[in-house]
Order: C-alpha cells, then sequence, then structure tokens
C-alpha cells in the first residue's frame, strides 16, 4: 500500500458521490480523489478539477494506480461493482445498502476476504452527533438501565418522485433499504443482536412504487432484563417525530431533528480538511436534545432537566478509519460482517410483516 497517498476512485455522481463521498473523501489527508466515473455530464470534473473522469467501470479499473474504489452507483448494482472493483485488486468502500441480500453480502465478504482487500459498507450515521451523544450516555450510565428507545428517521414527500431509480421497485429499493440500514445498524451498534423482530412494512402514500413507511421493533434480552428498541422511518411525517427517545432507569434522553452534515453539504458547503484545524458543524444549542434525570431514587423523586450539548458528528472520520485500515494503523470500523447482519435483519423484517408476527432472530 502506497504510503504516501491513496488515490479513490468514486463510482457514481449522484447524491451518494457529491454528497456523501467526494467531500469527506477529499478532507482527509492521504486520500486523494483522483478519479469519478460519472457516465454523463462534466460536474464531477467541474467540481474538483484536476480529477480523472471515465464514463465506464472498465476504463477507471484499468487505471493501475487506483487503490481504493468507492461504490456510489444504485442500489441494484453495488454487488456487480464492488465485485468487479475486488476482482480487479482495488479496496472497496460501498455505499449503503451493500447488496439486495445477505447471501450477496455475505459473498462479497468471502470474496475480499479471499483477495486480503479491504470491503468497507458505508454506515455513515454511526458518524451522527445525536448517534454519538446517546452512545456517551450509554457508556457513561447515566440514563440507567435502558428499558426503550426510539429512533425515528422521517421525511416529508407525499408524492412519488418521476425518474427517480429510489422511486422505482426493483431490488434493494423502497425505504426499508434506502434508511433501514442506518436505524438498524445503529442498533446493532449500540446493543448487539436481538432475541426477535417485529416489522411492518408498508406503501402509505396515495400513490407509490415502493415501500414508503416501516416500523421495526427489536426485542433484547439483556441480564435477563427486557429491552425494546423501535426504529423506523416514513415519507409522510409532515412534523417528524423526535429523531431519539431513550427511556431508562435513572432517566429520559429526547433528540428533534437530523444531524446536519447532509443538509449542509447540499447547501454547497464543504467539510474542511482534518489537518487544518477548523472545526467541522458543531450542532447549535437550539437543536440540542433534553436530558431528564432523576436527583435521587428514593421518593418523593425530582427530576433535573437541562438540554445536553450534541457531540460533533463528523463523516470524515469513517474515511479517516478507512485511510487508518489501509495503512495498518487501525482496524475496520464498519466491517462487511455488519452489513451481513443488517441485511439479515432486514430480511427478517419483510417476513415478519409478511407473516404478521414476531420472528426469532437465528444467523
Amino acid at each position: 500500500m502506497n504510503t504516501s497517498s491513496i488515490k479513490a476512485a468514486v463510482v457514481g455522481y449522484g447524491l451518494a458521490g457529491r454528497v456523501f463521498h467526494c467531500p469527506y473523501l477529499t478532507a482527509v489527508p492521504g486520500l486523494e480523489l483522483a478519479a469519478v466515473v460519472q457516465r454523463t455530464g462534466e460536474r464531477a470534473a467541474l467540481d474538483y478539477p484536476g480529477i480523472m473522469l471515465f464514463r465506464t467501470v472498465e476504463e477507471m479499473l484499468a487505471t493501475p494506480d487506483i487503490e481504493l474504489v468507492v461504490v456510489a452507483t444504485p442500489n441494484d448494482t453495488h454487488v456487480q461493482v464492488a465485485r468487479q472493483a475486488l476482482l480487479a485488486g482495488k479496496h472497496v468502500v460501498v455505499d449503503k445498502p451493500l447488496a439486495p441480500t445477505s447471501q450477496e453480502a455475505w459473498e462479497l465478504h468471502q470474496l475480499a476476504a479471499e483477495r486480503k482487500l479491504i470491503l468497507a459498507p458505508f454506515h455513515n450515521r454511526r458518524w451522527d452527533g445525536d448517534f454519538l451523544t446517546l452512545r456517551k450516555l450509554l457508556q457513561e450510565g447515566t440514563l440507567g438501565r435502558i428499558v426503550t428507545v426510539h429512533s425515528r428517521f422521517d421525511r416529508f414527500r407525499p408524492h412519488q418522485r418521476t425518474g427517480s431509480w429510489k422511486e422505482a421497485g426493483g431490488p434493494a429499493s423502497g425505504l426499508l433499504f434506502d434508511l433501514g440500514p442506518h436505524v438498524v445498524d445503529q442498533a446493532i451498534a449500540l446493543f448487539g443482536v436481538p432475541q426477535r423482530i417485529t416489522g411492518s412494512i408498508r406503501h402509505d402514500r396515495d400513490r407509490t412504487e415502493i415501500d414508503d413507511a416501516f416500523d421495526l421493533l427489536l426485542e433484547y434480552e439483556i441480564d435477563n432484563r427486557a429491552l425494546r428498541y423501535h426504529c423506523g422511518a416514513t415519507l409522510l411525517a409532515a412534523e417528524p417525530l423526535p429523531r431519539f427517545i431513550v427511556q431508562g432507569t435513572r432517566g429520559c434522553y429526547i433528540k428533534l431533528g437530523l444531524d446536519p452534515q447532509e443538509p449542509t453539504v447540499l447547501r454547497g458547503e464543504r467539510p474542511p480538511r482534518t489537518d487544518s484545524g477548523l472545526p467541522w458543524l458543531p450542532e447549535p444549542e437550539s437543536a440540542w436534545g433534553r436530558l431528564t434525570v432523576a436527583r435521587q431514587s428514593e421518593e418523593p423523586i425530582e427530576l433535573k432537566q437541562s438540554f445536553l450539548p450534541t457531540e460533533t458528528g463528523d463523516y470524515r472520520n469513517f474515511y479517516v478509519n478507512v485511510r487508518d485500515t489501509l495503512l495498518g494503523r487501525a482496524a475496520l470500523a464498519v466491517k462487511a460482517e455488519d452489513a451481513v447482519l443488517v441485511l439479515r435483519l432486514l430480511e427478517l423484517a419483510l417476513q415478519s410483516s409478511q407473516q404478521g408476527k414476531a420472528l426469532p432472530v437465528r444467523l
């Protein structure tokens, strides 16, 4: 592995490539955005002067000094492009979902392992500020034993968008495979594998070709005590529910609003390089979550309420970890096995929704 600059190519320059990958990759010293595969148009070259612009994956893979390939294409092409890159000897990052099925994801993982290559699923929401704040609260024991978690990822898109691959039926399409990987991966990162799962996957809009709403219940038994993790999303939330509601034996944490990184980059602002010393997007005080904890455990209960500063989210750290893993300095933070597990749970959720009952999680 080149120890000076790891040359990367991003395949696809739609929302994923333009907003979630190129800006954060280029902000990490030691990684170089050397190429973009964009089938038509010149936008990538205009946004990043000096890169190589390719029209096909095959042309890009024929470039020997490309070491890392980022797959930011429509969901149903992830497996094909990732397999091509691995067979060409490239390390690979794949936007979520890693594959349409857990079996295909496992096969990609096996291929990468056989060739001693990195395969990193882009589960970037582990670097959301709200998630980092919740993880810190759990590590510190501030809320006591957690009893219930409600995790929402709501949007308001009441009309089907024409011409969007995300609105067309097909493998790995629909809201469950779009936002489900985020909320399920966060649950697993916090609490591990649940014992049971119940799914409700729906078509709520007046006209839709995809599932546009889902609710999942992940049931845990931790130290012989129950924990219920509710997570879901809808495209019919004109007023979204809280991003997190977490209730424990010592208190409650409620967080409104989504992490600000995505809308900020959509407005045209790029994150600074990690070696610049410049801050990247701390949340304003107006967006902080509300923490309510018991001052004492005995009766009468006295509660203390405050607004808790949100930990600063930073998607750059995903690529910092990828760089450090490639250089042998760190272990991969999000492994292919994590994505396989997430996809298996999504598959069980679909089965649960179809059968109308909770299903045991057997892996």
